[in-house]
């Protein structure tokens, strides 16, 4: 039978490790690459093409949250597994508009973990205990409880975004991009207002609640 191929996104080395070393011993599993940061792990799966991506929400350099978003629109044929220690009930919503296929907490057992993956990599969704219930809840909701303004901004808008949200001024912002000054402004004009945030405080308010910041 054809291992399924995984790649494993985690800042923590020691969990990474545990987790390369538990889907190989499973003997389904070949894990072709792990990486411990976002920027890292969208490399790795567009030259690797795993057939499933398991990936942590908190890492440096690109969020999971993003990193799903990414490699969605690029991997049509991968499926991503989010394994995270954040309940929140903002993550499990980002995840599931942002293209995952699976959720679990960190606290799930072996067994679960396993049975996820052989489920992504059938192509079915799976998501545990926790996930199914925020998700069920949220369908039971009004509509307008499921808009995702970040979900609306450009690719220039987002990356906007997290600059703002890092902390550069606007200058510092034009000169990241390559851009004039009244452009970048244009551009934080339009990240505020979409996001209906005043300032920059508020933005990263937002940020942290979404779990949005790298």
């Amino acid at each position: 039978m054809k291992p399924i191929r995984v790649l494993v996104a985690d800042d923590h080395t020691i969990l990474r490790e545990g987790l390369v070393a538990l889907l190989q011993a499973s003997g389904e599993c070949q894990v072709v690459a792990q990486a411990s940061d976002g920027i890292a792990a969208v490399e790795l799966a567009l030259k690797t093409r795993p057939d499933v991506v398991v990936v942590d929400i908190s890492m440096p350099g690109l969020n999971g949250i993003e990193v799903v978003r990414r490699l969605t629109q690029e991997l049509e044929q991968t499926r991503i597994l989010v394994l995270t220690m954040h309940a929140e009930e903002e993550y499990v919503l980002h995840v599931v508009r942002a293209g995952a296929s699976g959720f679990l907490l960190k606290d799930s057992a072996t067994g679960e973990l396993l049975g996820a993956v052989r489920a992504l990599a059938g192509g079915r969704g799976y998501f545990g205990a926790h996930a199914s219930k925020v998700l069920a809840q949220q369908v039971q909701r009004p509509a307008g409880r499921i808009e995702d303004p970040y979900r609306d901004l450009t690719p220039r808008e987002r990356e906007v975004f997290h600059l703002i949200a890092e902390g550069l001024t606007t200058k510092e912002i034009a000169r990241k991009l390559g851009t004039s000054a009244k452009t970048a402004e244009n551009h934080r004009f339009r990240v505020l207002d979409k996001l209906d945030v005043r300032n920059t405080a508020e933005l990263i308010r937002y940020a942290v609640r979404h779990g949005l910041l790298d």
